[in-house]
């Protein structure tokens, strides 16, 4: 009896050493990166440094701990007491535990067989391999200082037949020249840049400011993903449009050159149910005064037909302080569908909800946000310049972004109604 006690003790001994038994990246950490972190984290992409290898990952140990413990990694700012969201990036609490006990106990790298294999990337792409791609014809030289206005590049797409785009990414050719760029579908007949001539950039004149009806096809910012819609819904790209490229380039004191270009994967036209559209609820007419630091900014879109929201992309420069998106329907009651309480100007987030949200006719898409012109906003390029709607980083924007899908033989001129609070991207 004495002798099974003492075996049974050791057992649980034994259990209970190898249940605390330390992390090692090739056991642990490296399956956490793989599924989190290397996306951004890998040569070529947003991130500074990449997360692949032991040897790369092992110098970061201690700033991986500290961004992971305040949740500063990966970002994302969604308040979690509204809604839910399909692509939420927070770690669990147990990944979180494991990298910051592996970083305690020395970031051991361990046994080499645990080690799983490397993620597989598709080479240059976050995408499927692009059907088409799209690159300005020549470099664009940058630079050292000074203003650089937005280029226009018209970059011809010879799209004969409507065309349903089902994922679309943005490549820069430098990154750390380029603060973004957003490629518009210019359908035909339209007037907007009418002096723009293929391949070569562009400032238009303010007489075409008006987009009309371009469409908003994809973009780039810091930390925005590309666009892959779930099979059966895309974007359209009417037959005779062209691509027009929105370059914002920004000097930091070494002279460069950029090519971009854009990658798009098509989907069979038989295969798409459900067109999805950009629209916006913005607001251009605002003053922030020097100093002020919480100044509310209001816009709002109005439905003029049923459908459903599919994403958000809240947009703001360095004084954006929060954002959020209420839905007023026509019964009076009021949703907060998204709320960012902490916005950041690096890492311009879409937030993908679990499922569709319905939004009756007549409803309203109320946003609201505040800005930080005062000297405590670290990010704040000038305290005492009073700021209004520009392009330039160092001026303001307010753009709700937001995804709506419907019937693709639907018109989606039944969405919009004329008001000077709506606004809109594509059509």
């Amino acid at each position: 009896m004495r002798l099974t006690f003492s075996f049974f003790l050791s057992t649980l001994v034994l259990s209970a050493a190898g249940s605390t038994e330390s992390p090692t990246f090739n056991r642990d950490v490296a399956p956490i990166l793989q599924e989190h972190c290397q996306t951004c984290h890998r040569p070529g992409e947003v991130a500074p440094m990449p997360l692949l290898t032991y040897r790369q990952t092992r110098p970061f140990a201690a700033a991986i701990k500290e961004a992971v413990s305040l949740r500063k990694m990966p970002p994302w700012f969604a308040d979690p007491r509204y809604g839910h969201f399909e692509n939420d990036r927070r770690l669990s609490q147990k990944d979180i535990d494991t990298l910051v006990a592996w970083a305690k106990n020395g970031a051991p790298e361990g046994d080499a067989k645990d080690l799983p294999p490397p993620r597989q990337f598709i080479d240059g792409w976050n995408i499927e391999k692009p059907d088409l791609v799209l690159q300005m014809p020549a470099e664009f030289q940058v630079p050292a200082s000074g203003t650089i206005d937005y280029q226009y590049i018209l970059v011809p797409g010879r799209f004969e037949r409507d065309t349903w785009v089902q994922m679309a990414e943005v490549r820069p050719g430098n990154r750390a020249l380029v603060h973004h760029v957003v490629a518009f579908v210019r359908p035909p007949g339209s007037k907007w840049l009418a002096g723009i001539k293929p391949g070569v950039p562009y400032v238009p004149p303010k007489e075409e400011s008006d987009m009309g009806n371009a469409g908003f096809l994809v973009g780039y910012a810091p930390g925005l993903p590309p666009t892959a819609l779930p099979p059966g819904r895309a974007k359209l790209i009417r037959a005779g449009s062209d691509i027009i490229f929105q370059m914002h380039y920004t000097a930091n004191g070494k002279a460069g050159t950029d090519q971009t270009r854009i990658g798009l994967k098509f989907a069979d036209d038989s295969e798409v149910k459900e067109r999805v559209l950009t629209l916006t609820a913005s607001n251009h007419d605002f003053t922030i005064p020097p100093g002020e630091a919480n100044v509310q900014v209001e816009s709002s879109f109005e439905f003029g037909d049923a459908t459903r929201i599919v994403s958000f992309l809240p947009h703001m420069h360095l004084r954006g302080k929060d954002f959020e998106y209420q839905a007023i329907y026509p019964t009076g009651e009021t949703q907060t569908l998204l709320k960012v309480p902490n916005y950041s100007f690096s890492w311009q987030l879409v937030y993908v909800p679990s499922g569709d949200i319905i939004i009756p006719k007549g409803t309203k898409l109320h946003c609201t946000a505040h800005f930080d012109n005062s000297a405590n906003n670290p990010a704040n390029p000038d305290p005492t310049k009073t700021v209004q709607w520009g392009d330039q980083s160092w001026d303001e924007m307010m753009i709700g972004f937001f995804d709506v899908v419907f019937d693709k033989h639907a018109d989606p001129r039944k969405l919009f109604v004329e008001k000077a609070s709506t606004k809109k991207v594509s059509e």
